[in-house]
This record gives C-alpha cells, sequence and structure tokens, in this order.
C-alpha cells in the first residue's frame, strides 16, 4: 500500500466512525479542578510568576485603584497617543480613552498606542487571560492591532486549572486566549515580539491583597 491509499484509507475510516450510531465516549478522567480556590493568594502568586515569566508587566492594586494602576502601567510603557477602550468599559478607568466604534477599520486602529481592556477569566497554571468580546473587552481587533495592551484582571476571574477556565466562558462567543505579549520566533530562534499582536502587555490585578500575601495599599 502506498502512502496515498494509506491516507484515503484514515480518512474512510474516520468518516464511517463519524456516523456510527453509538460513538465512542471521551475520556474525562483528567483533573478538571485545581486545589487552590479562585483568588486565592497562592493562585495569585502563582499567576504573576508565569505573567513575568512571559515578559508581561503586572501591576497589583486594590480595585479602587484601578484607575490609577491602568495611568502608570500607560505612562510607563510610554505611551503618548490615543488610547481606544471597548464601549462598556467601566466609568472612570481610563477617562481619556477613544470608544470603539463599529466604522473603525485597521488603518484607524493602528492609529492608537494602546487599548484598554477587562477580561473575562484567567488561569494561573498557565498564565493564560481570556477575552470573550464582552462589552467591557470589546472586539477582537481593537486588542490585536495597537502595541500595548492594558488588561484588568479581577482576583475572582483567577482560576487554577485549564478545565476551570473553560469551564466559566461562554462556548457561543469569539474567545481570545493571551499568554503574555505577541511573540514568536524565526528559523534562527530569534524572539521578535509584536508580530500578532501587541508588543507590551501589562496586566492590573486588582486584588486586595498582594501575591506575597500582604494588603494593597
Amino acid at each position: 500500500m502506498n502512502a496515498r491509499e494509506d491516507v484515503l484509507n484514515r480518512i474512510r475510516g474516520a468518516n464511517a466512525a463519524a456516523g456510527h450510531p453509538n460513538p465512542v465516549p471521551v475520556p474525562r478522567d483528567y483533573h478538571r479542578a485545581g486545589l487552590l480556590a479562585a483568588g486565592s493568594p497562592e493562585l495569585m502568586e502563582l499567576l504573576v510568576d508565569r505573567l513575568v515569566d512571559y515578559k508581561a508587566t503586572v501591576i497589583e492594586s486594590a480595585p479602587a485603584g484601578v484607575p490609577a494602576a491602568i495611568a502608570r502601567g500607560l505612562s510607563d510603557a510610554g505611551v503618548t497617543g490615543r488610547v481606544i477602550v471597548p464601549p462598556g468599559l467601566p466609568d472612570g478607568w481610563c477617562p481619556h480613552g477613544v470608544p470603539d466604534e463599529p466604522g473603525f477599520g485597521a488603518h484607524d486602529l493602528d492609529g492608537f498606542a494602546a487599548v484598554v481592556t477587562a477580561s473575562a477569566a484567567t488561569c494561573a497554571q498557565t498564565g493564560t487571560i481570556a477575552l470573550d468580546g464582552s462589552p467591557d473587552q470589546g472586539r477582537r481587533a481593537i486588542t490585536l492591532v495597537p502595541d500595548v495592551h492594558v488588561c484588568v484582571v479581577a482576583a475572582e476571574q483567577v482560576v487554577e486549572t485549564v478545565p476551570e477556565l473553560i469551564a466559566r466562558l461562554d462556548p457561543t462567543r469569539p474567545t481570545t486566549f493571551i499568554s503574555g505579549p505577541s511573540a514568536t520566533s524565526d528559523i534562527e530562534l530569534e524572539r521578535v515580539e509584536g508580530v500578532h499582536g501587541p508588543r507590551t502587555l501589562i496586566v492590573v490585578l486588582a486584588t486586595e491583597v498582594k501575591a506575597n500575601g500582604t494588603p494593597v495599599a
């Protein structure tokens, strides 16, 4: 049998299996929950470790201090141009932000220096932040074109494992998973940031307790 026939036979077999009236159940014996409660100090410490390892900037803030933390993140990143925000971003988080409009195309979005959004859920184990297109996060394009992304993550949104993260998301919504700033490597293993999205990711962790367990000022 040549390679072509082998491939075709595998396809025929897969098609036949797909039409079977009694499909084989998918095994679910993997860990579906972690040992740490959502938003616990140990979980936040793990998340910070992962984010820093991915070269993201982390700013911990009490919930009431989120606007100041966002302003600090933008300033530290050297953002001097316009900042775009989703239409449902909480009032006061970014007072000078420009609300996104349906008419903004890729060229228009490229004229913004940064974007500020909230988030849907976060997995500490993998350092992955999920956006689902809700009004406080906006459409996917606004988080891919600007060079800087400031993303606010609330402590209660942080879970330990990927299954817990997926369980918090609505599968019918457009989901974007973010694990650090956009980065890729060429054949020479040269790391290049900003190819597929923002080259700078700033995560504002809104929590009453720092990752090391001490209260946030």
